[in-house]
């Protein structure tokens, strides 16, 4: 048994679709067939099943990637801490993140990164909150930006920001023009008659939206659901109804077509973290992005 077929059978689970695997692995499909081939013949027992439209793991196949993904970790920690003991700057980082408040924060932490540590290779991976945790948890990232609470008890994290949660109405709702009028901020209890849009369930912010809701005596009613916040933002600025968005994705790209956003009474706000899993070994690469991290939210005027 070879390490790259453990790499191979991982990425094949991953994907479930060989052609996939085969072009993130960078080798030709026969060359991954005829690999996965040798391991189930060496190992005696079917890691797939393959059909003309799918692969699905075997019940043996879910216990041997479990195990291989596991060993692949193991050694990737190795790797990171006998780096940092020869006091190595060249290395690889994965940093997950969540797409849009991503989007809002690494165009600053980046360039400030690769600045101070041109050596060290920065893979962005870009996950919805829920499947990113499932990610840091397997140790496919070595760090992910996400936001409390998170649904994983085994993670671990830094407190980055707090980020003010706002409401988005559309320009021409009744409540948007009272209260940008009299300068005051919405009671979320106002709010108990409206048409809500949110995103999918399964991430944090939809869980903080229902539960700000409920903290002030109602369920919400929701009438639209989608994966990106942009498009919530749109559908509100449309007229769909209003939602509850996170301050800095508030102030990305506005123009005629935005919704109105107004601050809420009591200003709430989601916590947004470094996380990683506990008991992984934490490199130095990685902490060097988190005091990065740190900084620049320091300097924006937005740390902890």
């Amino acid at each position: 048994m070879e390490l790259r077929q453990l790499q191979y059978a991982v990425q094949i689970a991953i994907e479930r679709n060989f052609s996939r695997a085969a072009e993130k692995l960078h080798i030709a499909q026969p060359s991954l067939s005829q690999q996965l081939s040798k391991l189930e013949r060496e190992i005696g027992v079917l890691l797939f099943q393959r059909s003309t439209n799918s692969v699905e793991l075997t019940h043996a196949g879910s216990i041997f990637v479990e195990k291989a993904q596991s060993i692949l970790d193991s050694l990737e920690q190795l790797k990171q801490e006998m780096e940092d003991i020869s006091l190595m700057k060249k290395g690889r980082l994965v940093v997950g993140s969540m797409p849009i408040t991503g989007s809002t924060i690494m165009p600053y932490v980046l360039p400030a990164f690769q600045a101070a540590y041109p050596d060290i290779e920065v893979i962005l991976v870009e996950e919805t909150s829920s499947n990113l945790e499932k990610l840091t948890l397997s140790g496919q990232t070595d760090i992910s930006l996400l936001a409390l609470p998170m649904q994983e008890d085994t993670l671990v994290y830094t407190p980055l920001l707090d980020e003010e949660i706002v409401i988005a109405f559309p320009p021409n709702h009744p409540l948007a023009i009272r209260h940008l009028n009299s300068g005051k901020p919405v009671d979320i209890a106002d709010l108990e008659n409206e048409s809500f849009i949110a995103l999918k369930k399964g991430q944090g912010f939809r869980k903080i939206n229902v539960k700000l809701c409920q903290d002030a005596g109602f369920t919400p009613r929701i009438v639209f659901e989608s994966s990106n916040m942009e498009t919530v933002q749109s559908l509100v600025a449309a007229g769909m109804g209003i939602a509850f968005v996170p301050y800095l994705i508030s102030k990305r790209n506005r123009s005629e077509l935005s919704p109105v956003h107004l601050p809420l009474h009591n200003h709430p706000s989601r916590t947004l973290v470094i996380a990683h899993r506990k008991g992984r070994y934490l490199s130095k690469a990685s902490e060097a992005f988190i005091q990065t991290m740190q900084k620049v939210m320091l300097e924006q005027g937005t740390h902890l």
